[in-house]
């Protein structure tokens, strides 16, 4: 089968939103765009890419040909169904899926279903399936997957850890998009290596969402002399992940790579009880809105105050796909040029915790370079970077 042959682990709102953008790019514009647009905009290209070609590679040039879940709604349905069905909540912006040929094959629970969400209605919290697991590295390998895009939910440490495993034993590359430290985990990283595998990860920044804004502004007060004193971003959505982690236990990973990812970019880390980033609340109503509420505190010119707020709206699994779509195009050349290990670049610019945290517009120049194939000009810069 030609393309990039990807499954999916955890058929959830961001994965709806992945499978629906693949089919939403694959017709018109030279096999990237639908035509489908907003009323009173013009089609393009690469409206709401950030790379329509990486390496040869268009993004309806993905095939989606595995898909694992636990939900009994979707486990042994058809993709292109199970993508739609609750408690998925994310914006059907294509509504018409080809057939995909592939039927949602039963994971591992293990700790991937947060108790609490036994409390809630039908059509909000995870049902799992009444049914034995499947062998996840022998599904990989029938299927003739080449990656792997695990979206399990936030916690899910012992299932996360399930498939990579399985992505070893089967030969599989691993985009990882969630807060299970792997690709920046130094024994992980030396075992894809060792297995001649990419990997790139780990918890992916939103295309524009509220981490990547957080840490512009982070930058921005640095790079503009202003002393950064204190900040805070706090979230709200109604989707499954915000569900998931009303569970404190749950949330801990998420709250240290978001946190971390913003300090980063400081040139001077800020003291804990002047930070305070992570998922605030669940708002049922919301659905897949999220909204992040960003302050800052400082002080300019003759320590003279300086306030920001701000707020963010948008839809949160779309935002994630957008950069997902790179990532596995990223970990496909990592493929051909016989690249094992974390993709350094690839973690760096599209994931919050990656190996090596860079400045993004440092992150994207080197990004494009290792796209290109050519060799990273530095510049007169501080950077963060290798």
């Amino acid at each position: 089968m030609s393309g990039i042959r990807v499954a999916i682990a955890g058929i959830g709102n961001c994965a709806s939103a992945l499978v629906q953008g693949i089919a939403y790019y694959r017709d018109g514009g030279g096999g990237d765009f639908s035509g489908v647009a907003p009323s009173g905009s013009t089609p393009s290209a690469r409206a709401g890419l950030m790379h329509p070609n990486i390496g040869g590679w268009r993004p309806s040039q993905i095939v989606v040909v595995g898909a694992f879940d636990v939900d009994a709604r979707k486990v042994g349905r058809p993709l292109e169904e199970a993508v739609f069905a609750p408690p998925n909540r994310a914006e059907i912006f294509q509504p018409d899926l080809p057939e995909s040929g592939v039927l949602v094959s039963m994971g591992p629970v293990l700790d991937g279903v947060a108790a609490h969400m036994a409390d809630y209605p039908e059509e909000e919290a995870f049902r799992p399936a009444d049914r034995e697991p499947v062998d996840v590295a022998a599904v990989l390998r029938d299927s003739g997957a080449e990656i792997l895009v695990c979206y399990l939910p936030v916690g899910s440490e012992q299932a996360v850890r399930h498939y990579a495993e399985a992505c070893l034993e089967a030969g599989v590359a691993l985009v990882n998009c969630v807060p299970v430290f792997l690709a920046s985990d130094p024994s992980w990283a030396d075992r894809f290596r060792a297995a001649n595998l990419p990997i790139v990860g780990d918890d992916i920044k939103s295309q524009l969402g509220s981490t990547i804004l957080h840490r512009t502004l982070a930058r921005l007060f640095a790079d503009r002399g202003i002393e950064l004193d204190r900040t805070y971003q706090l979230n709200t959505g109604g989707n499954t992940d915000f569900l998931n982690m009303l569970a404190r236990d749950r949330l801990e990973s998420k709250r240290f790579s978001k946190t971390e990812s913003v300090q980063s970019q400081l040139d001077e880390r800020l003291e804990t009880q002047n930070i305070h980033i992570g998922p605030s609340d669940y708002v049922s109503w919301q659905r897949d809105n999220k909204v992040a509420f960003i302050r800052a505190e400082g002080r300019g010119f003759g320590d003279v105050p300086i306030e920001l707020e701000l707020r963010l709206s948008v839809q949160d699994s779309p935002n994630s796909a957008g950069v997902a779509i790179d990532a596995i195009r990223c970990a496909k050349i990592g493929l051909e040029r016989g690249l094992a290990g974390p993709l350094d670049f690839a973690c760096a610019y599209y994931m919050k915790s990656p190996p090596v945290q860079m400045r993004d517009e440092e992150a994207r120049r080197a990004l494009d370079a290792f796209i290109e194939d050519k060799p990273l000009e530095r510049s007169g810069g501080k950077s963060a970077g290798p």
